[in-house]
């Protein structure tokens, strides 16, 4: 697919959903309410590493829970497939992103690492190594997929600290079971940390292109995640992606996506490129609602449902 045909419809698709005034920046975390409600910003980056951006593309959001497929992927490169699966399960939960109730009746593991659970337990297992703190790897993570130096919103992330009790409570459930350890407090400062990165609109869309080009990183050509871990990465943004309404994004919008309470969803089409748009007005879901309505148009207007019929032989 051409970038021009991809730019006519990102253009259509800021213009028509540019007027739409619901919802409302999240709450719960009250420097989050501190965003323009009316930042709009819609950025594609294809798997060659060409872009185009419309809107306020370049207004820096935090990343909240769109941080946590990555994470996810750099757990999934150090410790493999069979620790994170004895750490997380990969099922939809079908409750919200912070339901405490959200861990699976035998296993007592978190459904799955998209919510807020599974996240926890997963950047748990990150550990210091040669020379760079738990933080550092986090934070270089991000430095390598975007080629720019990541730098945390202290405000956001203090603000996410003080009004943390779900999370504190879902982390001691896990510890109370065993899935974590006695460094959950220290785990727990490093997630919201990692939910507190500071992204834009062009960095996220660059992001999900290094997903869509298979783990290569467009710009530098270095090879971030194996192509297992991608695969791995995508089918768990399928499924479990948008939290409580993944099955149906996964019926209409038909792409590998996460959500971020901040306003941003990224979605990955295999191959092909990476797609970002910001806009803090969310949903009770906790997604972007002109996010939402966007996603829906590209997919319909580009046929980009991973099942779209692509004819016979």
């Amino acid at each position: 697919m051409e970038l021009n045909q991809i730019k006519e419809i990102v253009t259509l698709a800021h213009s028509r959903f540019s007027s739409i005034h619901t919802g409302e920046a999240a709450s719960y975390i009250p420097e989050l309410m501190r965003a323009n409600p009316d930042h709009f910003a819609i950025s594609v980056t294809t798997a060659s590493g060409e872009s185009f951006s419309i809107g306020e593309a370049e207004v820096g959001f935090t990343l909240q829970s769109t941080s946590k497929p990555f994470i996810y992927g750099l757990a999934l490169e150090c410790y493999g497939k069979e620790k994170l699966m004895q750490t997380t399960g990969v099922e939809p939960s079908g409750e919200a992103f912070n339901s405490i109730i959200e861990l699976e009746e035998q296993s007592h593991l978190p459904f799955n690492p998209m919510v807020n659970s599974g996240a926890i337990a997963i950047t748990h297992l990150l550990k210091a190594q040669e020379g760079q703190t738990r933080l550092d790897r986090v934070l270089h993570l991000f430095d390598r997929l975007t080629q720019d130096k990541t730098e945390i919103d202290l405000a956001v992330y203090q603000s996410e600290k003080k009004t943390a009790h779900r999370n504190q409570a879902i982390a001691y459930l896990l510890r109370h079971f065993g899935v974590v350890d006695d460094l959950i407090d220290e785990s727990l400062d490093l997630y919201f940390k990692q939910c507190s990165v500071v992204s834009n609109a062009k960095k996220l869309s660059l992001m999900a292109a290094t997903l869509a080009n298979s783990g290569i990183q467009p710009h530098s050509q270095e090879r971030i995640f194996s192509n297992e871990t991608v695969r791995d990465m995508l089918s768990i943004m399928f499924t479990c992606g948008m939290y409580d309404s993944a099955g149906k994004w996964a019926y209409s919008v038909g792409i590998p996506s996460k959500s971020g309470v901040s306003g941003a969803i990224f979605g990955v089409v295999p191959g092909q490129f990476g797609v970002a748009v910001y806009s803090p007005r969310i949903d009770q879901h906790g997604h972007s609602i002109r996010g939402l309505r966007t996603f829906e148009f590209l997919s319909e207007s580009l046929k980009l449902h991973i099942f779209e019929p692509k004819g016979t032989l």
